[in-house]
């Protein structure tokens, strides 16, 4: 269950993917305690660190169980990648986004557009080897244009540059999250470099979970699947965990509150708080009041409530 990214042990093969504006500290936390073996900051940008941004500084922290961490970092441009990662001495292992799809981070020449800039990907990839004795990692998909199935290429190239385990999306940037992630590009990946890789795309349970498993990847990781639900690695990995998703969505809010003041904390957990509510009875009329609540006090107020009518 266990694997190993250079000489960082990972004590299971599930991991939480970095999720911009959802995988804060308190719902990272949450998740490790479920059995996930391996978290990430939030994507920060590395010409923010090197500049300073404070909201940038702000994204670093990480929860006393995050251990081993791992912070995940955007640029394009060697240098300020390679200085970058000199500042993030702190954490275990320093993964670099080559998957985000979001237009303006691929306007940019970032995220999913170094696909298609091979040759600017692996010089990132050097230049943050060379910047740090930890293990630099790459995320990236299946391929940048609707059609393209680059994956092979591009990891033997991530490899070559001195990646220590790459990350794979079976979707293409083109298709953003629509559609169903190949598991078969994962797999050729798997076979074609001796470096640890983690697959990601539609594992949602144990059983996407132990399929995914067969193809040969080292990891799994889980995005998506895990909002609302923070459980599922439990689940995933077979763990007799009990819980009560009332009290992880109360546990979450109390612990946003610790790090955030109120006002950031209510619109912040809204999109996690309908997540919470999925699946039950009364959903929709739960997610209206989330929506509309405009404290922490309600938002509190409509967990209560969907407690009381959904547990007998």
């Amino acid at each position: 269950m266990a694997f190993r990214i250079g000489k960082v042990e990972i004590g299971t093969n599930a991991v939480l993917a970095p999720l911009a504006g959802f995988t804060d500290l308190a719902f990272r936390s949450i998740c490790r305690r479920f059995g996930a073996g391996l978290t990430y900051t939030e994507m920060v940008s590395a010409k923010g660190l090197v500049y300073g941004n404070e909201n940038t500084a702000g994204l670093l922290a990480t929860a006393d169980n995050e251990v081993p961490s791992a912070v995940q970092i955007f640029g394009s441009e060697p240098e300020f990648i390679s200085r970058a990662v000199e500042s993030l001495s702190g954490f275990d292992i320093i993964d670099i986004n080559m998957g985000c799809p979001v237009p303006k981070i691929v306007k940019n020449g970032e995220g999913s557009a170094l696909m298609r800039t091979p040759e600017v990907a692996e010089a990132v990839v050097r230049a943050a080897v060379r910047a740090t004795d930890k293990p630099v990692t790459v995320k990236f998909r299946r391929g940048f244009g609707e059609k393209d199935d680059t994956c092979v290429e591009f990891a033997k190239r991530m490899e070559g540059a001195g990646a220590a385990a790459v990350t794979v999306h079976g979707r293409t940037r083109e298709q953003f999250y629509a559609g169903t992630a190949d598991w078969q590009a994962i797999s050729r990946v798997a076979a074609a470099v001796k470096i640890p890789v983690i697959g990601n795309g539609d594992v949602v349970d144990r059983k996407s979970y132990l399929a995914a498993m067969e193809t040969g990847v080292d990891a799994v990781m889980v995005g998506r699947g895990a909002l609302g639900a923070p459980w599922v690695f439990a689940e995933m990995l077979g763990l007799q965990q009990e819980y009560n998703r009332f009290d992880i969505a109360r546990e979450h809010l109390t612990r946003l509150l610790e790090q955030f003041p109120a006002i950031c904390v209510v619109g912040n957990m809204k999109k996690h708080l309908a997540r919470y509510m999925k699946g039950l009875r009364g959903v929709a009329g739960y997610k209206d009041k989330i929506y509309s609540a405009r404290t922490t006090k309600q938002l509190m107020d409509v967990i209560d409530e969907a407690e009381a009518d959904n547990v007998r």
